[in-house]
């Protein structure tokens, strides 16, 4: 058959399918609109629209719209959402309609202690996989190191999430890195998320609604990093009513306002927190003899939001975020002072708006800013540091929603960096010095996005999607390139504004399936493929304020993730249980470290310093929950294996990798007892962290030098700690107020924050001992809260 006959077959076939298809559209019309709190007015996430004459349906987006596109007729539909009452609507369907729901607290859970915020079966029907939302009654109920409540610390319950440390917020997922989370807040990134040193998140979960962990599987609209992204919404604030929250612990206190500014139409949140360690250092230095003299030390936060409903198809928010860490020190007596202040500021202005029912925008405007400073002085000497990352980014995402068996999102994103690895300056007597002010670094991050969630069959559902990013390092600077062996300068050159230094692009595929095996069971699966053009360079375990961020050059490659993850999901007893197994494969390449012999130095290009190889990571993920009742709480263990090989790190040969943890388990739990009293406990365990360690030892004139063995070969002894909480809800009529008492490790386990090795005696006397000595951080802590809501 030719070309001519082909056409003449195929054409008249075609017409008489799209006007089958345009006759069709024209008897189908599209039920939309937004779901929220009756009591609060808030947009809810997530709720589960289902039209039960067609066991069809979808949920509501961030913003809580959603849409579905059916025939004419008349239907049933049913919102349900964990801990709300299910609401049902009886809609004849004739023409586009607009149908806004309030689902109101149920009853029988109002004082309830929810596991999640997710629709009951979500975990088997979704194609989302290695994915969990936490809402803040879960996030609350963990008990706390010195009460302070925190999102970072809770994820670090689920499997797959490592702690970084003892009492540490930072995290590792999957054998990641800590810079290869994507953590955003109001969708702006959040680059340094801890407060003193670490030891607490900067997200006060007095101003927070949602929080969503990806591990694995993730959707296209999420890009930038290779391990996880942490997802976390602000609360929009109380239309309906003025309201009034806080509390007072040991070492810090919080106060939230929110109300409407015009009822049902514009609603404003302030969230406010503060330390008053520095309240306790004239009793500690009483105690301690002056060890805490001059010492002063305090962490902030504060979280604000508005949002303003123009009309059924436009609405605005802004929401902005500012936190400080405050160290200073001062002898007193002119010889030594030091102020270290470091913080992040961030802001999103955001417009929603409704094309038609179908087609749903969100246009965002983000600022983000990381800054570290450091300024000191030693009797004559001075001494100032700076580093820090400032982001401007606009963005641009839309979702489609053609029926009910394809709910589309597309967008692009761009983002222009400021990098300052570190800008110093001082004085010794008459002598100066300074960085080279054209040492930081511009570039231009561009990305855009496709993903069709697609219901192909009954039993089996596919989010597809793929990801285009390009990063462009531009001028002006000042580029010295040396010899990594002898230091010598082989070249240098000036690039001026805007010209290009270097650049990297790369598509990024994404797929994750669902397949139902029977009502309460399915199997899923997903790969992932991730460019990452930022990376953090850190010597430590944990996220600490001295870290650098630093861009992809001509030197530093963009980093690069696979993913692969399959996993079966069961739930029991009504939904009631639900248990779930995964398994993992992660390959990392153009992982970056310093090189062993590296020593800081002021005069050279930070990334001069760096040796580059590859990581992987496999395992399996158990996962056992109980969602409903007086009594719930979850399960979660892991068995892992984590790897980094370099060339120039340890002969070549791999190594596990610091976090490399081969057992993880978590257990938390909660009980309510009667209406005033409820009970939570968690026990964790987890593999000793890997480290390295000498071998042997010599001396070179009368110094005594250290041999090292392998790369991270020595285990420190297994961590394990259990802390529980006991909440008294105190009866008042006017307004709701709780004393919550926990105690953080209960046996008081000496636990290994790290190791040190302590010399005694001399060489000269014949009497030196070197001993290992481990430093434990944290006995047991018991701290008191009061909460107060009216």
């Amino acid at each position: 058959m030719n070309v001519k006959n082909l056409v003449i077959t195929v054409l008249p076939i075609l017409l008489v399918l799209c006007s089958a298809e345009w006759l069709l559209a024209q008897q189908k019309y599209t039920i939309s609109g937004y779901v929220k709190e009756a009591a609060t007015g808030e947009s809810m996430l997530a709720v589960n629209v289902v039209v039960k004459e067609l066991n069809q349906g979808t949920t509501s987006n961030e913003f809580g719209f959603y849409s579905l596109n059916l025939p004419e007729g008349n239907y049933t539909l049913e919102f349900s959402f964990l801990g709300f009452e299910r609401t049902t609507k009886q809609v004849a369907l004739k023409e586009n309609t607009r149908l806004n729901v309030e689902l109101n607290d149920a009853a029988i859970m109002k004082d309830e202690v929810v596991i999640s915020g997710e629709r009951q079966d979500k975990n088997v029907e979704s194609t989302e996989i290695s994915t969990v939302e936490l809402s803040m009654k879960s996030v609350k109920s963990i008990p706390a190191l010195f009460g302070e409540v925190d999102v970072l610390k809770a994820i670090q319950f689920l499997p797959g999430v490592q702690s970084a440390g003892e009492g540490s917020s930072g995290f590792y997922v999957r054998g990641g890195g800590p810079d290869q989370n994507l953590i955003l807040l109001d969708q702006a990134v959040v680059y340094n998320t801890g407060h003193l040193f670490g030891f607490f998140s900067v997200f006060n979960s007095d101003a927070l609604k949602n929080v969503k962990l990806i591990k694995g599987g993730m959707p296209a609209r999420y890009g930038g990093r290779l391990s996880s992204v942490v997802d976390i919404t602000m609360k929009d604030g109380n239309s309906k009513e003025y309201q009034v929250e806080g509390g007072i612990g040991v070492i810090a206190s919080r106060l939230t306002v929110q109300g409407p500014i015009v009822k049902d139409k514009a609603s404003f949140i302030v969230s406010g927190r503060r330390t008053y360690l520095e309240a306790f250092y004239p009793i500690l230095d009483k105690i301690k003899g002056g060890d805490f003299s001059g010492n002063k030390y305090f962490f902030y936060d504060l979280n604000a939001k508005v949002n303003y409903k123009v009309s059924d198809k436009d609405r605005f928010y802004l929401s902005a975020y500012f936190g400080k860490d405050v160290f200073n020190y001062d002898s007193g007596d002119g010889f030594f002072d030091i102020n270290i202040p470091w913080g992040n500021r961030t802001a999103t202005f955001r417009w929603n708006h409704l094309f038609n029912s179908k087609l749903f925008m969100n246009l965002s405007a983000i600022y983000n800013d990381y800054r570290f400073e450091v300024s000191s002085g030693f009797k004559d000497v001075r001494f100032d540091l700076f580093s820090g990352i400032r982001d401007l980014s606009a963005k641009m995402d839309f979702d489609y929603s053609p029926n009910p068996n394809h709910s589309v999102k597309f967008g692009v994103l761009y983002t222009h960096h400021v990098f300052t690895p570190y800008s110093a300056t001082g004085f010794a007597g008459e002598a100066q010095f300074q960085t080279d002010s054209l040492s930081q670094k511009y570039a231009h991050e561009v990305a855009a996005y496709l993903e069709d969630d697609i219901s192909l069959h009954s039993r089996f559902k596919v989010n597809i999607g793929l990801r285009a990013s390009m990063f462009t390092l531009v001028g002006p600077l000042n580029r010295t390139y040396y010899n990594n062996e002898t230091g010598e300068i082989l070249d240098q050159r000036f690039y001026t504004k805007g010209e290009n230094i270097a650049q990297h692009w790369g598509l990024e595929p994404r797929m994750s399936f669902r397949f139902t095996v029977d009502d309460h069971s399915s199997l899923k699966g997903g790969f992932t493929m991730n460019n990452q053009y930022i990376h953090l360079v850190t010597s430590a375990t944990s996220t600490l304020p001295t870290d650098l961020w630093v861009p992809s050059t001509d030197i530093v490659k963009p980093q690069i993730g696979f993913q692969y993850s399959l996993g079966y999901f069961r739930n029991f007893l009504n939904d009631l249980l639900e248990t779930s197994v995964e398994l993992y494969y992660k390959d990392m390449r153009n992982q970056i470290e310093y090189g062993e012999s590296y020593v800081p130095t002021l005069n050279t290009d930070i990334e001069d310093a760096f040796v580059f190889g590859r990581g992987y990571s496999t395992g399996a993920e158990f996962f056992v929950k109980k969602t409903r009742g007086d009594f719930n709480g979850w399960l979660g263990y892991t068995l892992s294996w984590t790897w980094r090989e370099f060339p120039d790190i340890n002969e070549g040969e791999r190594f596990p990798a610091t976090f490399d943890r081969r057992h993880d388990l978590s257990v938390v739990a909660s009980y309510k007892i009667n209406e005033k009293w409820s009970l939570g406990a968690t026990f964790v365990y987890g593999t000793g962290q890997a480290t390295t360690v000498p071998v042997g030892r010599y001396f070179i004139e009368g110094q005594v030098v250290n041999e090292y063995g392998d790369r991270n070969a020595y285990r420190m002894p297994a961590y394990h700690r259990a802390d529980i909480s006991a909440t008294y809800i105190i009866p008042r009529e006017k307004y709701y107020s709780d004393l919550t008492i926990s105690i953080y490790n209960v046996y008081s386990r000496r636990n290994p924050y790290f190791i040190y090795y302590d010399v005694e005696g001399s060489i000269e006397d014949q009497n030196l001992e070197i001993q290992a000595k481990q430093v434990s951080l944290f006995p047991i802590l018991p701290s008191l809260t009061w909460n107060f809501k009216f």
